[in-house]
């Protein structure tokens, strides 16, 4: 999951080198915490939620496929 949110994410950004996602486990579900240059977040939230909301949905059915909870995070 996480391989696929930086590769989505650094095909956004201007600066693919500062995007990280750290990776956490909360109440048995996958928290995936997406980071990036400050000029770049604007990029991958997206006009009101929508790139962000297509990257959940794109990790929510991998997710589904491998039997796993999986939440994204902007930081």
């Amino acid at each position: 999951m996480k391989d696929l949110v930086l590769f989505v994410a650094r095909g956004l950004a201007d600066k693919p080198e500062a995007v990280s996602v750290a990776e956490s486990r909360e109440d048995g579900a996958l928290v995936l915490r997406l980071s990036a240059d400050p000029g770049d977040k604007g990029k991958l939230i997206g006009r009101q939620g929508k790139v962000v909301k297509s990257i959940r949905t794109l990790v929510e059915a991998a997710a589904r496929r491998a039997g796993e909870r999986v939440y994204v995070e902007i930081d």
